[in-house]
Formats: C-alpha cells, sequence, structure tokens
C-alpha cells in the first residue's frame, strides 16, 4: 500500500467512527446497551456491516453499509410524538438564508394559476389539487428551526397545512414504508411515513405571513423540523405514496436517507 492510499484510508476509518459514535450518543441508555458501544471500533463495525477495511473500493463499501446502519439507528430512535422546539417571532432569523443546488436567480417560476399538485401511488381520493384547493385546507402555523447539513441553522415562521392530515384526507396508505416527492426544480426526495405522519410536519404554502416567495420554494414545499434541510423539499409538483424505496437528490450522491436533525 503507498503512502497516499495509506492516508486516504486513515482520513475514511476516522470519519466512519466519528459518524457511528455521534449516532449511538443519541441513544438512550437502553438503545445504547442495545447496540454496544464496544462495537464502535473498525472491527466491531466491520462486523455489523459485514465489510473490511482493504482498499478504497472496502471503504466505500463500508461507508455505504455505515450510512444504512445510520439509516436504521435513526429510525429505531425516533419518536413520532416527540416536538422540535419552537420560537418566539422575536427568535426569527431575518433575512432567512436561502439555500440550493444553484443561485437564488435561478430558482423556479411556477404559474399558480396553471399549477397542479399531482399525487400517486397508494392513494384512493382525490389526485390534482389546484392552489385555491390546497389554500381552503386546515391551516397550522410553526416558528422552528432549520438545520443545514453544512454546519448552520436559521429559524423561521411557515404556514400551511398538516401533512399527515392530508395525506389522510387523500385516502394515503399510511401503512406504506415512503412518501416520495418531485419538484420544479428537477429535485426529488423522499420520507419514511412516520415522520410524514409526524404532527410538525407540514405542507408549507407561507412563509413568515406572507406567500411562500419563489426563492423559500413556491408554491409549496415540505416543512419538517426533524430533518436536516435537504430532506425538505421546495417547489413541490407531485407526491407519491410507495413501497418502493425512491432515493433522493443528495441521497444518490451519498448522503444518509433518514437525515433526521
Amino acid at each position: 500500500m503507498n503512502t497516499k492510499h495509506a492516508r486516504i484510508v486513515t482520513v475514511d476509518r476516522a470519519a466512519i467512527l466519528t459518524d457511528a459514535r455521534r449516532e449511538i450518543d443519541k441513544l438512550d441508555m437502553p438503545a445504547r446497551r442495545l447496540f454496544g458501544k464496544r462495537l464502535l471500533t473498525l472491527g466491531g463495525l466491520s462486523m455489523l456491516t459485514g465489510c473490511s477495511i482493504t482498499d478504497d473500493a472496502s471503504v466505500n463499501t463500508l461507508l455505504g453499509a455505515v450510512s444504512r446502519l445510520n439509516d436504521r439507528v435513526q429510525a429505531f430512535i425516533f419518536n413520532p410524538h416527540q416536538l422540535a422546539p419552537t420560537y418566539s417571532e422575536a427568535q426569527i432569523t431575518r433575512p432567512f438564508p436561502f439555500n440550493a443546488f444553484y443561485s437564488e436567480d435561478q430558482a423556479p417560476v411556477v404559474d399558480g394559476g396553471s399549477y397542479r399538485l399531482k399525487l400517486g401511488g397508494l392513494v384512493s381520493g382525490q389526485r390534482v389539487w389546484t392552489l385555491p384547493e390546497l389554500y381552503a385546507l386546515p391551516r397550522a402555523d410553526q416558528i422552528t428551526r432549520h438545520i443545514c447539513v453544512e454546519g448552520w441553522s436559521a429559524i423561521g415562521r411557515w404556514g400551511g397545512t398538516p401533512f399527515g392530515d392530508f395525506l389522510r384526507r387523500v385516502g394515503a396508505d399510511t401503512s406504506a414504508h415512503y412518501v416520495a416527492f418531485r419538484c420544479a426544480d428537477d429535485y426529488y426526495e423522499s420520507i419514511d411515513m412516520a415522520t410524514a405522519l409526524h404532527p410538525q410536519t407540514l405542507l408549507a404554502f407561507d412563509y413568515d405571513g406572507q406567500r411562500l416567495p419563489a426563492k423559500y420554494g413556491y408554491p409549496m414545499k415540505l416543512r419538517m423540523p426533524t430533518k436536516l434541510g435537504y430532506k425538505n423539499p421546495k417547489h413541490i409538483v407531485e407526491i407519491v405514496v410507495t413501497n418502493t424505496y425512491p432515493g433522493g437528490y443528495w441521497v444518490d450522491q451519498g448522503y444518509n436517507w433518514f437525515g433526521g436533525s
């Protein structure tokens, strides 16, 4: 093994252990005993994932396996009834940051008059919604913290309709595994059903008392204070309830799928 190769493997080993320890540290004590902190060695992780670390390919395989383990641990400890912290209006971050895989002036322009939200998959009720129909749904508001995987956070006020209530209204199969989203800006994402039904998961039409501007996701975004920012899709044009794993824009490039905050 040459020096450069050895350095890469060493760095990846440290990253693997750091990521795994961080996820285990989130567990309560009974769950920690279940998983066992003594497994947080390279040997222990190799046993958990069935992988070894001998070259770049095996490092990547182990990283993928640890990412899947990360998802399973986060799903295991997720409490669908525990609420994320809320804040006062005075604590709102102004201006709220713009964040996307393009610049702000490239945010998609969606025509609200012709807009139609399409529903697909395991849904038995109404499958196409206009904006006036969506705006007429029961409302909820929240002031919650958006946490970005890049290391920053911001507090914002969002208004819309509880997503779990919307799914029930349209006859979605709430025993399905996934809810997937397609967006006007080519973004796509998916979440677990437990998070979709969480009482703070919001199909958001407004920001800070006004209709959602394009830079924040007009005509609607999914707001989830229990998830990292990249899990909150904007400019939603289609929602699909499914048992087939849908992936996601950043997830398919290596980010964790569960993405809990």
